[in-house]
């Protein structure tokens, strides 16, 4: 590729292109919880159905992204996203043509699931963090962040008209047709995995290139600290999985206007906006590790607050709002921590290995929420269970260690000598 093509590619494009590939790909995916009601209906199925889909959707995303992450840092994240915004869309097109139950865990959810892992926000994050230096990182993490919340806010009322307007089967086939704005802002980010921020940068990556992948994976699992943070991630993918899919049908449970769970879907993404930039802002100035655990006790007494509370569209919207700015908070500082500990080289495979727990727990949130619903007609079983693993997850952040290995700090001497 000549010096001209690449020069175009400045560190404000690819924050742009990777902003709104989070945009569009997390959007996409934040608004299935609203088809939950009138697929169900219409093709009489149970809640569990569609919550087997959803939660095999986060399960295959959680083990496919280290794999992506692999391949992305070996040989860049351009044709990975590309290929994952391509299944991502056959994926909700076959959602939307799905007559049977395991038509729609093959579609919906394998499929979908791989698309989405392959086209994840957080390998755009990865790219991102590579063409800025080391004290921007926090910020640009919690914009990248932002950016994925803000397509909440958009897709979840445009979704809501699609279905209205539409039918809930056309609305899936125009969100397929939407994955595939992803390829060409794939084709805005450089194809490598390289640090561009300056030539001491530059320096640095090359020494610490010299560490293979398998080493880098080594010697994270074996840190303490890291696997804290895995631990700890599970219960992110319990709390946001489980609100996504099923606050909508909570809230018509309660004989609300439908509409309320929409607008409580996009609430979550506007206020996380707020909340990822701070989370980012806060992270460069305070310990991750605290910042984490206050978010997770946070949680914790927002849903006690829905349990006591009376069941009003204030409540609702108030609930949404409260846990929107403590939604993907998580994500600037769990990935923050990762690249403070280990460096940027091998980010993507590191944060894929942590985010294939959040995606266990997701695939346990989402699932049980429909298992218990289906039991005892509520979700109060669940609500209860997001209080007690906010409170175990907040303690579990409390002992990890999150000083730069050794020879981060050595091969950063080394740069400045």
């Amino acid at each position: 590729m000549s010096s001209s093509l690449k020069s175009w590619r400045t560190p404000l494009v690819v924050i742009i292109a990777g902003c709104l590939i989070s945009t569009t790909g997390f959007g996409i995916r934040s608004v299935f919880g609203l088809f939950l009601e009138p697929m169900t209906v219409q093709l009489n199925w149970s809640r569990e159905t569609f919550a087997l889909a959803m939660a095999l959707q986060n399960l295959m995303w959680g083990i496919g992204l280290p794999f992506a992450g692999a391949i992305a840092d070996k040989f860049g994240s351009v044709k990975v996203i590309i290929v994952g915004a391509i299944v991502y869309g056959i994926g909700v097109w076959g959602m939307a043509n799905a007559e049977t139950g395991f038509a729609l865990h093959m579609t919906g959810g394998i499929l979908a699931g791989l698309g989405i892992a392959f086209s994840a926000f957080t390998l755009a994050l990865a790219v991102m963090v590579r063409v800025v230096g080391a004290q921007k990182r926090s910020f640009v993490l919690g914009l990248g962040t932002a950016a994925g919340s803000f397509g909440q806010v958009l897709f979840s009322p445009l979704s809501q008209g699609f279905i209205s307007a539409f039918g809930w089967q056309t609305a899936l086939v125009i969100l397929a047709s939407m994955t595939l704005l992803m390829i060409p802002l794939a084709l805005c980010l450089p194809d490598s995995t390289t640090n561009s921020t300056s030539n001491s940068s530059a320096v640095q990556a090359k020494k610490i290139s010299d560490q293979s992948l398998s080493a880098a994976v080594y010697e994270a699992i074996h840190h303490r600290g890291y696997a804290l943070l895995t631990i700890g991630f599970f219960v992110c993918g319990f709390h946001v999985a489980f609100i996504t899919v099923h606050f909508p049908a909570y809230i018509q449970d309660l004989g609300l206007n439908p509409a309320i769970g929409a607008y409580s879907i996009a609430l979550i993404g506007l206020m996380n906006i707020i909340g990822s930039l701070l989370s980012g802002w806060a992270g460069q100035k305070w310990s991750k590790k605290c910042g984490l655990s206050v978010i997770y006790f946070s949680r914790a007494i927002i849903i006690m607050a829905l349990l006591l509370l009376p069941k009003t569209p204030l409540v609702m919207l108030l609930f949404a709002g409260a846990m929107g700015l403590l939604w993907l908070s998580t994500v600037p500082l769990t990935t923050g921590i990762v690249a403070q500990i280990f460096g940027v080289k091998y980010m993507g495979t590191l944060f894929g290995i942590v985010f294939l727990s959040h995606q266990l727990g997701s695939f346990m949130g989402v699932w049980l929420g429909g298992r218990i619903y289906d039991q005892t007609g509520s979700y109060d079983g669940m609500w209860q269970a997001g209080i007690v693993v906010g409170i175990l997850a907040a303690l579990i952040h409390l002992p990890i260690n999150e000083k730069p290995l050794q020879r981060l700090a050595t091969n950063a001497q080394a740069t400045k000598a």
